[in-house]
């Protein structure tokens, strides 16, 4: 992991619609379509379906805004505030490795189609949370925050 991998930081939101034209009224951001859906991620209780949903910013620094879910993780910060930082991952499961051996603690994961780890979140003792989501969603995601008009926005698989 390096630090010129880090390219996102999430906010979970009761109201993605508010937030962004909050953050767009005030600090001028635009947005990308708002993608996701019914995702199968397991959590330390076992294997679950949740209906992840986000929207990236098209500005930099890039945000991503996630609806919330309550009784999961995917739940506004108490007071609000940053969620989690994103990081692009070459081996999600080497890097989510090498923060459990700092004393991160896996609070989600994803398997991708070919069997590999897809994305994961891992959170220290002290509340800071990652986010480690495989290179390989970085086409798609890139979709995400493709200019309004281009041509070039698709549904990413999240």
């Amino acid at each position: 992991m390096r630090v010129e991998d880090q390219f996102h930081l999430g906010i979970v939101a009761d109201d993605i619609e508010a937030t962004m034209a909050t953050l767009s009224a005030v600090f001028g951001y635009e947005w990308g379509e708002q993608v996701g859906g019914p995702t199968a991620v397991t959590l330390p209780a076992g294997n679950a379906v949740l209906d992840l949903r986000c929207a990236f910013s098209v500005t930099v620094p890039r945000l991503e805004l996630v609806r919330s879910i309550p009784g999961t993780l995917w739940e506004p910060v108490a007071g609000g505030g940053i969620h989690h930082v994103g990081f692009w991952s070459d081996d999600v499961a080497a890097d989510s490795a090498e923060l459990a051996a700092h004393g991160y603690v896996t609070e989600a994961s994803r398997t991708g189609v070919d069997g590999a780890a897809y994305f994961s979140f891992q959170r220290s003792t002290k509340g800071f949370r990652i986010e480690l989501v495989s290179r390989a969603a970085e086409p798609g995601l890139r979709r995400c925050w493709a200019a309004p008009g281009t041509g070039d926005r698709q549904e990413a698989d999240r």
